[in-house]
């Protein structure tokens, strides 16, 4: 029985952003069923990580040096955000106050922002259909045709999640979710995640908050200084020990019901 391909696979790669060598030689592998979170200090390479896998990013070409999502070194890039929904504080700046809940979902379908001009003739009327399912899941289909300028934060993100998912994509991508929710649509936003996790979705999540993590993430990856600083289960990973040295500073930690809570040592 062949082997599945791996979600994404790093081999000796080395990656730029601009004049900064942010990877050199990364070698890290996941799997296409394995729900995971990557956490690390500012300019540890997390965001660098993620453009990467979406295709924002590519590595230096050198022999011996490759990253593969699910198997293929080359894909065009459409397709390939077809296979991944991603949400992240950096997508949902882009759309503009007067975008309809209803248009920031389609777009999901044209990965676009938005459904402006010439894009709004390439929708179909499954799209469409499909696109008030999505906010129907995610508890908002009454907001159908309003701007982003008149809901909420929480509210606002809650689309970006129905956009990431309205293809049934296999893996959902998080980049710091909750960044710039309060307390309250934080923790409404992360049960919409553990809904996901509690029902088979993949997800891969970046962040810097231990406690955004589900109880279903199964591994943990923390970077550092662009290098794989410890990978593996939360028991192993999260620790005061490991956290203090990561960040370079006292950390504790404690374990609340399944979820990681990090705390001055």
């Amino acid at each position: 029985m062949r082997a599945e391909v791996a979600l994404v696979d790093f081999h000796n790669a080395t990656i730029w952003r601009g004049t900064t060598r942010v990877f050199e030689n990364l070698n890290l592998s996941i799997a296409q069923h394995e729900r995971v979170a990557i956490l690390g200090p500012n300019g540890s390479g997390k965001t660098t990580l993620l453009k990467t896998i979406i295709r924002d990013l590519y590595p230096q070409a050198r022999p011996d040096s490759w990253i593969r999502i699910l198997g293929r070194d080359r894909w065009d890039v459409w397709e390939l955000r077809r296979r991944i929904g991603i949400v992240s504080h950096d997508l949902h700046m882009r759309y503009t106050p007067t975008t309809t809940a209803l248009e920031v979902v389609l777009s999901g379908f044209l990965s676009s922002i938005g459904t402006h001009g010439l894009l709004a003739d390439r929708v179909r009327p499954e799209q469409v259909k499909a696109s008030h399912a999505a906010l129907v899941d995610m508890g908002i289909a009454s907001l159908r045709d309003t701007s982003l300028a008149a809901m909420s934060t929480g509210q606002q993100r809650r689309c970006l999640l129905a956009r990431a998912l309205v293809h049934r994509p296999a893996t959902l991508v998080l980049d710091e979710p909750t960044a710039g929710l309060d307390i309250a649509a934080s923790f409404d936003y992360l049960r919409q995640i553990r809904r996901l996790a509690e029902a088979g979705q993949n997800i891969l999540i970046v962040t810097h908050h231990l406690n955004e993590i589900p109880r279903e993430v199964d591994r943990v990856v923390l970077l550092k200084a662009g290098a794989v600083f410890a990978d593996g289960s939360k028991a192993e990973v999260l620790t005061s020990d490991r956290l203090s040295e990561l960040y370079e500073t006292p950390v504790r930690v404690a374990n609340m019901d399944g979820y990681f809570l990090a705390y001055p040592g």
